[in-house]
């Protein structure tokens, strides 16, 4: 398929693989994605992942499982090269935090991919886990938040999360928090590299912008 660009040629309409690893809600992430009017493939094939315009890695359930199925498919390598590359990648959920060095779960670490400084631990709150729809604190000039008003909700569900913020600051990354009791990690943004916390694809309208701001870096 193809769009008009401003010239009035044709330009090919992005192509985006959602990475299946065994783990993530691959089907709504699909249909979230390809309601932004790109071209949406769910596939294990590390050449397809190597090659789109935009890459998705979701992720649900533990770290040390969705690290385990990132290993097994051979993975690991793919992202790092497209984030070094300057070629976008989107985690969402567990696919965010296995972006970070490692992850803390019942007193085991495990090594993630290492493109994110700092390690994601259980949330330091009363009530676990972290479930519904929370408001975000937005940096300026985010672009994967752009356009949102202030007291604009997502829908998480997680007990870990990315709590070490002054790392990730010193590392230059942009990053917008929300709390739970305490602050963390909602959304990192560091080059080719993006990520969110919550559900874009359970976020309805909120979600949908997030997603097409991302697409929109792909043109």
């Amino acid at each position: 398929m193809a769009e008009l660009s401003r010239g009035g040629k044709q330009k090919e309409t992005p192509k985006v693989v959602i990475l299946d690893y065994g783990s993530g809600n691959l089907r709504s992430a699909e249909r979230a994605v390809a309601r932004t009017g790109v071209d949406v493939t769910v596939t294990s094939d590390l050449e397809a992942a190597a090659a789109a315009d935009g890459l998705v890695v979701p992720g649900v359930g533990a770290y040390a499982a969705c690290m385990a199925g990132i290993e097994q498919l051979g993975a690991g390598p793919v992202i790092a090269e497209r984030v070094a590359a300057g070629k976008p990648v989107l985690g969402i959920c567990v696919g965010m935090q296995i972006l970070f060095d490692s992850g803390v779960e019942h007193g085991v670490e495990t090594k993630g991919l290492g493109l994110l400084p700092g390690s994601v631990t259980k949330l330091a709150a009363e009530r676990i886990p972290h479930m519904g729809w929370n408001t975000v604190e937005v940096p300026d000039g985010s672009r994967l938040l752009g356009g949102l008003a202030a007291d604009t909700r997502f829908y998480f569900v997680h007990s870990y999360a990315a709590q070490d913020l002054d790392v990730l600051a010193q590392a230059g990354a942009k990053v917008t928090t929300a709390s739970h009791d305490l602050p963390f990690a909602a959304v990192v943004e560091t080059g080719a590299l993006s990520a969110a916390q919550f559900h874009p694809e359970k976020s309805a309208d909120a979600g949908y912008t997030l997603l097409s701001n991302w697409v929109a870096t792909l043109r």
